[in-house]
């Protein structure tokens, strides 16, 4: 799937229309040792025969070559998944030079382009020196430009805006972020009411199961956004305990409502995470044992599954249909391993100091590091 094989091409051919090598060989001008040559890959045919080989055959050029220059989704999505599990076990330059070969080869297929920029962008910090991360960032920046200027596809294209300023604040550069999210995100606009809009329109048409899979969409979206600004929130104000607190308390009751660890375990984990860093600042030690104990079961929650991450629940019944047509299927998008490494590590917060001597603590880290990733 992922070269050119018109070695193997030539020879099937070849046999799908029953001719002998000496009849290709009379036809094309050349001798059977050569056309054995071409079908055992010792040798090519010379770029000018191309065309005459690929008239014979009543095929194009691309399909006697064996060149795909589009990928379908399922196999962008199995070149991701291979290529995430490559960087846990391959050294870290040779899988970017493994991705890159590929994206060389389907540079023109925007989908996978925008995969592999997102592939970098959740590795990049794999990388030994920080001039290399740097390096990664800059050039998954040019990729989304790429895209961004040459694919038709409005919604890709749209997809790739977001992250392509998730990259840029990667590298600092929060100037462009702000120029470039700032208006997207006016709660005026009339594209932030287009999911009411087009509920209200499957009620209209009588497609009630549509409706029902975008409201689901629509309240799940919403309630993961909450959290994540949630989580912002407490970050911001993380000197004003009172804030934290009253943020804290009403996120509790939004995550109990919609069981939103069982659903989202990496979402609530984050703003636990963030809430211990608070409770760890003011002094609370026991509140900030209390919320990183909620962070280690979060991460237990996530990794007690055999491979999904994200899926519905009896309420969000629709879900896992949309889960299944992520880029990363309903997993995450970085190796399960990596994942839990970076929670770990995060046990290494600054702002940890005053727990890491606790042993309720200990106990903690421990049960993290102990949790085995189901293969």
């Amino acid at each position: 799937m992922y070269a050119i094989s018109i070695s193997e091409n030539i020879a099937k051919l070849r046999r799908e229309r029953k001719i002998t090598q000496e009849q290709l060989a009379e036809f094309v001008g050349v001798t059977k040792a050569s056309v054995s040559k071409w079908e055992t890959g010792q040798s090519i045919p010379d770029v000018l025969m191309l065309p005459q080989l690929a008239n014979y055959f009543d095929v194009t050029i691309d399909k006697l070559m064996g060149y795909e220059p589009q990928l379908s989704e399922e196999q962008i999505l199995k070149i991701y998944r291979d290529l995430c599990v490559a960087f846990v076990q391959e050294p870290f330059e040779e899988v970017m030079e493994k991705s890159k070969k590929l994206l060389h080869q389907y540079y023109s297929c925007y989908p996978f382009v925008y995969r592999i920029c997102l592939l970098w962008m959740n590795h990049y910090m794999l990388a030994n020196e920080e001039n290399r991360k740097l390096e990664i960032l800059a050039e998954a920046s040019e990729l989304c430009n790429h895209i961004i200027n040459n694919s038709k596809n409005i919604v890709l294209c749209n997809d790739v805006v977001n992250l392509h300023a998730t990259i840029n604040l990667l590298q600092g550069d929060t100037k462009t972020v702000i120029e470039t999210l700032v208006e997207l995100q006016n709660p005026s606009r009339i594209s932030n009411q287009g999911i009411g809009v087009l509920i209200k329109a499957y009620v209209m048409a009588n497609e009630m199961e549509n409706a029902e899979r975008y409201a689901q969409l629509g309240m799940y979206s919403q309630v993961i956004t909450l959290i994540g600004c949630a989580t912002e929130y407490l970050s911001i104000h993380s000197d004003n305990l009172e804030i934290c607190q009253e943020t804290i308390k009403r996120i509790s009751v939004v995550a109990e409502v919609y069981k939103v660890e069982q659903l989202n375990f990496n979402a609530m984990a984050v703003f636990y995470y963030q809430a211990v860093i608070v409770f760890c600042l003011h002094g609370q030690k026991e509140q900030a044992l209390e919320f990183l104990e909620k962070f280690v079961n979060c991460i237990e929650i996530g990794f007690s599954c055999d491979e999904v991450f994200l899926h519905g629940d009896t309420y969000f019944s629709k879900m896992d249909s949309w889960f299944e047509q992520l880029e990363y299927g309903g997993g995450v998008p970085r190796e399960r391993k990596i994942v839990l490494n970076s929670a770990i590590e995060g046990l290494q917060h600054p702002a940890f100091a005053c727990l890491w001597e606790d042993k309720k603590f200990k106990r903690m880290k421990e049960k993290l590091q102990n949790i085995e990733i189901k293969e």
